[in-house]
């Protein structure tokens, strides 16, 4: 006797919850992951001022430091190198002889950085760094000079004692084209 074969259906897997599982790994995935926020260099602008009229000391206490498109220094007007950056910075803003053409106070202290629009980053970092490194050194030297120790193993009141005396502010003007500046 011949038997006829009966077709059976095709075993089938349940697909119902696959969107399920999706789902799961989609907000597993999306809490779990740490997204990286952009970070800039932070900077504190100097204060605005409603007074049209130029403070007499405005100008004594800018250091304007500029960038060429060459990426050559001019600061406060004179050619310099990235190297003596630091010292000069520190000068001007503590003033220690107490002389008419730098600072009044570290308080009133401002440096100006501008760039030329084809100037390089690299040099500007550079520029940028020795100007955050003067601040810290100033900061370390009057830690030290006041409590004997390094501005960073302060206590967080006496840190903001020293840069209540010694605040960075850096005011960075729009890049322009400065080549006549060195003519």
């Amino acid at each position: 006797m011949l038997t006829k074969k009966t077709r059976r259906a095709a075993a089938s897997i349940n697909a119902g919850s696959m969107a399920d599982i999706a789902f799961l790994y989609m907000i597993f995935f999306l809490v779990t992951t740490t997204i990286m926020a952009d970070k800039g260099l932070m900077v504190k602008l100097p204060p605005y001022e409603t007074d049209t009229v130029l403070h007499q000391h405005a100008s004594r206490n800018v250091f304007s430091v500029k960038l060429n498109a060459n990426d050559e220094l001019l600061v406060r007007n004179q050619n310099m190198a990235v190297e003596d950056l630091r010292a000069k910075m520190k000068e001007f803003v503590l003033n220690p002889n107490q002389l008419n053409t730098l600072a009044v106070s570290p308080r009133k202290a401002i440096v100006s950085i501008q760039c030329d629009r084809s100037s390089h980053y690299e040099p500007y970092l550079e520029v940028y760094n020795e100007i955050k490194a003067a601040y810290r050194e100033m900061r370390d030297e009057q830690a030290l000079q006041e409590h004997g120790l390094a501005f960073e193993d302060l206590p967080k009141t006496l840190q903001k004692e020293i840069q209540k005396s010694i605040p960075i502010v850096i005011s960075e003007a729009d890049p322009f084209d400065l080549a006549n500046a060195y003519n």
